[in-house]
């Protein structure tokens, strides 16, 4: 697999998320393992993702974990669930990616083999000394995704493990331990609509085995996909740059950032499996499709200011809009 692809395949596989000229909140949830059409191409045909950034990607998460350790957190309880979605992940790689990801069971013993990364390991399932990492961490070094494990206990999810390095201007260190309520507290009109109440009651209702998936999506200066709080003050100054930069640089520094967001119910532990895979696609690459320059166009024009606000897009929304309408193929 090769580090890079040509423009037009990262355009193809962008799960871009407007299927209307209004963006609102909703559940916006349908089971997953299909492909999804769009105008540029398809995206969704796997749980996992794996792409020509694989190995890019992979090396930036390193890279960050090495930096800041606590964006892997599991409190003592998690210990087995993580070892559950460690494996669930494995068997949904080898499924998916069967000439590539082989997983067997011998007795006690498994036996994993990635050839993307010429990994071949045996370990004895949660016996962390058969593991050379913790196995959120070992498998999270595997795939693009981050994950997100939450316990459901006294009638709440909560969000209590998971390995977390490409946030969208959201802590996942400051979060663990917290319900799921909770952690989308800040969330405008999700609670007075009861969006988030009908997604915590979705979820709770996840069968062993279910997988869902949602989109969601924000605006991201300079493609980078750490956007973490913690690393605020490295990025937090991009967004007043391009607001006071030249027009003409907006449509390779501003990026529409999307979040194809996969539930799983897992078999063993029953925790319920996060995993948030981030696509970025520069303004530029969004106008080559002419009827995504436009719809984007329209959602941001429409999008109200809380949500703008909380998505951290009040800066870059308006130049980005003007971007457009020279460049975006926006119909009057």
């Amino acid at each position: 697999m090769t580090t890079t692809d040509s423009r037009a395949d990262h355009i193809a596989r962008f799960p871009f998320p407007f299927p209307g000229d209004q963006y609102r909140y909703s559940t916006n949830v349908e089971p997953a393992g299909h492909s999804t059409d769009t105008l540029a191409g398809s995206w969704g045909a796997t749980r996992i993702a794996i792409d020509a950034d694989y190995q890019r990607e992979l090396a930036e998460r390193e890279r960050i974990l090495a930096e800041d350790p606590s964006r892997h957190q599991c409190l003592p309880h998690m210990v087995p669930a993580a070892w559950d979605a460690m494996l669930t992940l494995m068997r949904t790689l080898a499924d998916e990616y069967p000439g590539t990801m082989t997983l067997e069971r011998r007795g006690d013993t498994w036996f994993w083999k990635n050839d993307l990364l010429g990994i071949e390991h045996s370990f004895v399932f949660g016996d962390p000394a058969t593991l050379p990492a913790p196995p959120l961490v070992y498998i999270c070094g595997q795939i693009q995704e981050d994950v997100v494990l939450l316990d459901q206990r006294e009638g709440e999810l909560w969000g209590d493990a998971g390995l977390v390095t490409f946030a969208a201007d959201w802590s996942f260190g400051f979060d663990v331990g917290m319900s799921f309520l909770e952690i989308h507290g800040p969330v405008p009109r999700i609670h007075s609509e009861k969006i988030i109440t009908r997604a915590h009651n979705f979820l709770m209702r996840l069968e062993p085995g279910q997988s869902y998936r949602r989109t969601n999506w924000s605006l991201t200066v300079d493609g980078k996909l750490d956007t973490s709080t913690e690393t605020y003050p490295r990025w937090g100054k991009d967004r007043r740059t391009l607001a006071d930069g030249p027009l003409d640089e907006v449509g390779d520094r501003l990026f529409l950032r999307t979040e194809v967001q996969h539930l799983i119910r897992l078999a063993h532990s029953g925790t319920v499996m996060f995993l948030i895979r981030t696509y970025l696609l520069s303004f530029r690459d969004v106008a080559s499709v002419p009827e995504w320059g436009d719809r984007l166009y329209r959602v941001l024009e429409d999008l109200p200011v809380d949500m703008a606000e909380y998505k951290g897009i009040s800066r870059t929304r308006e130049p980005g809009m003007r971007w457009l309408l020279t460049h975006g193929n926006v119909v009057p």
